[in-house]
């Protein structure tokens, strides 16, 4: 017979199910998957060697456990995952609103209707996919909310008196028995409202108005936790931070490689990539750099920690630049271009919270400088530094390039040209082609495009051409040209 088929308590018994608690559950099924060298953790990538094997360790200990680490670490991600962790039907008694064990009934309503029904006790099939319960922590969280209270309008209805426990209304705790249950941002939760939850992970009992009743709940409590939270807006209590069996430490992709494979998955989870647009693999490190370069910014508060979000974003937000200029100009196909990157700031400036320097020089003034440090990062790993060129100007590699911008010539680059105005106009610049193709071998075209237009912007920024700003777009001058230029 198969167990979902299943419709009476008698049936149940004689079908031999065996009853086994959450912990216990998560155990066998992670147990399996071990043995097997099945992933547990699908689509997390950089924890391979640290988080996940924590995690895994503190499931086998059947402990509840506080996920540690800045945003954007992917902390409510793991734990929803954890369901594929859960038997996929379990038995509940039919009717009720805290998931009842038929073998071990827990609630008023559950130990009547066992009494009264015995083995023709209803029986209802829950879904793994059902089992999972979410709360996000926040100041006007109430005791009512998460462990329940007293309903008079219950008691009415159904004639009961308030003393009755038939008139318990459950919180969301109570009605995610049996289930894996989150609270995310534990710290902001008041330190009276985090005493609500002692004896409910120690010793399974609930409290709910002087009610004297046991509830023995089987949850795997799952936390989440900023550290910014313990100085900034409260903390995590000490009798409560000692029941919780393992706190595990989340941390930022360690490698660009695997930052970009996170920023691609989401990109293509979300159908943001799109097959007629080019993107150059050096335009992916430079959005994965700007993070890295905000994470060690003078300009960022680094307490708050710079979410995965951003190269995100910042990703979705280039794409999209590139787009849209196809879209305006009637083209069929496109490249990401350096100019492009306009659009990534206001990604960047949505996503750092900056301290007093950071305020003082202004969000767009610090998404630039984070966009130039990452240029900067990325020019000397494909080409030679022009600092060190200094003193060697008769071997310095990007001569020929400076001199033809020296010969009163300049280059203006449109957010909005067409592909063929970008490539003549980059074309122009004779040297400049010579120069990528010298320094990298067996490049596209397009890789080409990009890579002449990311040398001038890197020479720019080395202060050996002059790049300005314009209402549409990006010019690119001698470095002498503002100076002699008389204003108008």
């Amino acid at each position: 017979m198969i167990l979902s088929e299943i419709n009476t308590f008698g049936e149940l018994q004689k079908a031999g199910y065996q009853h086994k608690s959450i912990r216990q559950e998560i155990r066998d099924n992670l147990i399996a998957l071990l043995k097997e060298k099945k992933n547990v953790f699908e689509g997390i990538l950089g924890f391979e060697d640290t988080v996940i094997p924590d995690i895994e360790r503190a499931l086998l200990s059947g402990h509840n456990m506080n996920l540690l680490g800045l945003r954007g670490q992917a902390k409510t991600r793991m734990a929803r995952q954890m369901i594929g962790l859960l038997d996929e039907y379990i038995p509940i008694v039919k009717g009720s609103e805290i998931n009842d064990d038929p073998f071990k009934p827990i609630s008023i309503f559950a130990r009547r209707l066992i009494e009264t029904q015995g083995n023709n006790t209803p029986i209802a099939w829950l879904h793994r996919s059902e089992r999972y319960a979410e709360k996000l922590a926040t100041p006007d969280v109430s005791v009512a909310d998460l462990i329940g209270d007293i309903d008079p309008i219950k008691a009415a209805n159904l004639k009961l008196s308030i003393s009755d426990e038939a008139v318990l209304h459950y919180g969301i705790i109570p009605r995610s028995n049996r289930c894996i249950f989150v609270i995310n941002e534990l710290p902001d939760l008041q330190p009276r409202i985090q005493v609500s939850l002692f004896n409910i992970l120690q010793e399974g009992d609930v409290q709910i108005r002087g009610f004297k009743l046991r509830m023995p709940l089987d949850i795997q409590f799952i936390f989440t936790s900023n550290p910014e939270d313990y100085t900034n807006r409260g903390s995590i209590i000490t009798p409560l931070k000692d029941r919780i069996g393992s706190q595990i430490l989340t941390h930022y992709p360690k490698s660009i490689s695997v930052a970009k494979q996170i920023t691609l998955d989401e990109a293509q989870r979300k159908g943001i990539l799109k097959s007629n647009i080019y993107i150059p693999e050096i335009a992916r490190n430079i959005i994965e750099q700007i993070a890295i370069e905000a994470r060690k910014s003078e300009f960022v508060d680094q307490k708050s920690g710079v979410s995965a979000r951003l190269s995100i974003s910042a990703f979705e937000n280039l794409i999209s630049a590139a787009e849209r200029r196809m879209l305006l100009n009637n083209e069929s196909e496109t490249s990401i271009r350096f100019t492009d990157f306009i659009g990534v700031i206001p990604a960047i400036t949505g996503k750092i919270e900056m301290v007093y320097e950071g305020e003082q020089e202004g969000p767009f003034a610090v998404a630039q400088n984070l966009m130039n440090k990452a240029l900067r990062t990325n020019f000397v790993e494909h080409f030679p530094e022009p600092d060190k060129m200094k003193r060697k100007q008769e071997t310095n590699p990007y001569k020929a390039i400076v001199d033809w911008f020296a010969s009163d010539q300049y280059l203006d680059l449109l957010y909005s040209d067409t592909n063929t105005a970008y490539r003549d106009k980059l074309m122009a610049v004779e040297p400049l082609k010579v120069f990528v193709e010298k320094n990298i071998d067996g490049i596209n075209e397009k890789e080409l495009l990009f890579m002449m237009e990311y040398v001038l912007f890197g020479l720019s920024e080395y202060s050996r051409l002059s790049r300005n700003n314009l209402a549409n777009g990006t010019s690119i001058r001698d470095v002498f040209a503002n100076i002699f230029t008389p204003e108008e």
